[in-house]
């Protein structure tokens, strides 16, 4: 078990970190941001399918793939919503005087990663390590668009708190915790289907080339390894 502050902290960081890079960089052209998009997809997939996934089906129940294909239809559903911002799609085109439903979509997404983060730091490192590209996204987005700077700050401290309050009711309301397994299955299922979607769309044409390779390489060794 880890630190809840540090638990609480390091998500929240992330998004600050996020909204700095979207100041220096634009997010939607910059290969350096794409090569960072790439390099967290592939430490979250290898993190879920090397200590997340066997974890869920060590106790032999059955039941679990349903849920994690349930976390999948989820997610496409939440992407639906907000138009692909969790893996890089970028919209400066849709003007919003408040958008609800990229909020929601966002919102709901944050809040079913935090519920394992205290169970493995490696996947608390993942989920930061993807928050930060996502964060950069949306902030870009909120600061194109007819949002005050207060509405601005407003949503993006609503994002962050998120992942936090995630973990947060996972450890303080019994009947969560109690389901602890199948609601880490869902957010299996959210991060393959994130995870795969950012390796095979942030590339031009889908294509790999060298340099996105050995950053791929490099998450999946770093999430193995450390």
């Amino acid at each position: 078990m880890q630190s809840q502050l540090y638990i609480y902290l390091l998500p929240v960081l992330a998004v600050v970190v996020g909204y700095l890079i979207s100041l220096f960089l634009k997010p939607g052209s910059s290969s350096g941001f794409k090569l960072l998009l790439a390099f967290s997809g592939a430490y979250l997939l290898s993190v879920t399918v090397l200590e997340l996934l066997p974890d869920v089906y060590q106790n032999g129940n059955s039941e679990i793939g349903i849920f994690i294909m349930l976390g999948l239809l989820l997610q496409i559903f939440l992407e639906f919503l907000s138009k692909g911002v969790e893996h890089g799609h970028l919209h400066l085109h849709e003007k919003s005087s408040f958008p609800v439903l990229l909020l929601a979509s966002l919102s709901l997404h944050s809040l079913l990663e935090g519920f394992p983060l205290d169970e493995n730091t490696h996947l608390l490192h993942g989920v930061v390590v993807h928050k930060i590209p996502v964060a950069a996204i949306l902030s870009v987005f909120l600061i194109h668009s007819n949002l005050s700077k207060p509405r601005v700050f407003m949503f993006l401290a609503f994002f962050a708190a998120m992942t936090p309050l995630g973990n947060w009711l996972k450890n303080n309301i019994e009947v969560i915790a109690e389901y602890s397994q199948y609601v880490n299955a869902v957010v299996i299922g959210i991060f393959l289907h994130v995870s795969t979607t950012i390796l095979f769309e942030s590339s031009k044409n889908h294509s790999f080339n060298a340099t996105k390779l050995g950053v791929v390489i490099l998450g999946i060794l770093l999430a193995y390894f450390i």
